[in-house]
């Protein structure tokens, strides 16, 4: 590895992304300018070892596209990305094919991510003996021991897909992910396709594996109420820009960006007899291939002091507090009850 790859990283951090940009474009035609789709809209984001980060939006906001950024399943446009002082997208061939055992990911659907017709036990062996950590009985005892780590029985080493059930299917995942011993680990949406009970038995593995193995983990999400028990910062992401930054904390209890503020309205309260709060979000989404030059969310922003700057001059993420970034020029507003649908829940 080139001395040029090599930067020089906080001790604790292990994660560096800065102005990382993912394009996309469809040339054009004979009457048509082309246009160009910015995913990933110059985000710059810190990890530090052992912590887990959330990054959570809507569908479409570019969560996905930045992670798979970071582990070069997606190529960047733009940025630099660097894991614990390497620059990762000058790695190339076998240099960036042994790097990507301190990198995995673990995907949405449990179903989609594991090959029908294999074994789930081979299937979770085959990254092992690929990346030579051990081969024959002792990869098969490796498996069996990773089986038992994330919540499965043994038995199941030679069970087809199908004949799992989505939480068994996603602890496999996770198994196959953690069979090479990464040190950091994208979990794209990892539980949003499990029945509620099975998320919250999914998201107690998850932080005892992190806190056992020392993990760092980026942590996709559209609900904040997931990533609230495992965070211990959160980034939220609109357009392909990040909006708002902050300790998980600071986040909850005090959101500075009105769009925070709305994805925190949509969380189920747990106490049926509790008011709930929704924001509901009127006004037309912009063209993620033609965005406005001012704030791509004013068109939607519920913020009773939003006015013509916001609509020609788009805001930068600054500090608000120690800590606690947004990028809103009214920042931290209360929406008062014309701005938001109250609802009360009956009590049982």
């Amino acid at each position: 590895m080139s001395a040029s790859t090599v930067a020089q990283p906080s001790p604790d951090e292990l994660v560096v992304v800065k102005h990382l940009t993912k394009r996309y474009g469809d040339g054009g035609g004979l009457f048509r300018k082309p246009r160009i789709l910015n995913a990933v809209n110059d985000v710059s984001l810190t990890m530090r070892r052992g912590e887990s980060v959330a990054l959570v939006g809507e569908s479409g906001s570019g969560k996905t596209t930045f992670g798979r950024c970071l582990l070069r399943l997606v190529e960047p446009t733009g940025g630099t990305i660097h894991f614990d002082g390497v620059d990762v997208l000058a790695l190339r061939g076998q240099a960036l094919r042994r790097f990507r055992r301190r990198m995995q990911i673990v995907f949405q659907d449990p179903s989609g991510s594991l090959n029908p017709r294999m074994r789930v036990g081979p299937a979770v062996r085959e990254p092992i003996e690929v990346h030579g950590i051990a081969r024959g009985a002792e990869s098969r005892r490796r498996v069996e021991s990773l089986f038992d780590e994330v919540g499965l029985n043994a038995e199941l080493y030679d069970r087809y897909p199908h004949e799992l059930s989505g939480g068994q299917k996603q602890r496999v995942g996770l198994a196959r992910a953690l069979s090479i011993n990464p040190e950091f680990l994208v979990l794209d949406e990892p539980v949003s396709a499990l029945d509620v009970s099975v998320q919250a038995q999914v998201l107690n593995l998850l932080e005892s594996l992190r806190r056992r193995r020392g993990l760092t983990y980026l942590f996709i999400a559209h609900d904040l109420a997931v990533v609230r028990q495992i965070a211990d910062r959160v980034a939220v992401m609109y357009l392909g820009r990040l909006v708002e930054h902050g300790s998980s904390e600071t986040v909850y209890e005090d959101p500075q960006h009105p769009y925070t503020t709305a994805l925190l309205s949509a969380a189920p309260i747990p106490d049926p007899g509790a008011a709930s709060v929704r924001i509901t979000l009127t006004g037309e989404l912009p063209s993620p291939t033609d965005l406005p030059p001012g704030c791509a969310f004013e068109s939607r922003c519920p913020n009773p002091k939003k006015d013509e700057r916001c609509r020609t001059e788009r805001p930068e993420l600054e500090a608000k507090s120690a800590g606690h970034e947004a990028a809103c020029f009214y920042p931290g507003v209360r929406l008062g009850k014309d701005d938001r649908e109250r609802s009360r829940s009956p009590a049982h």
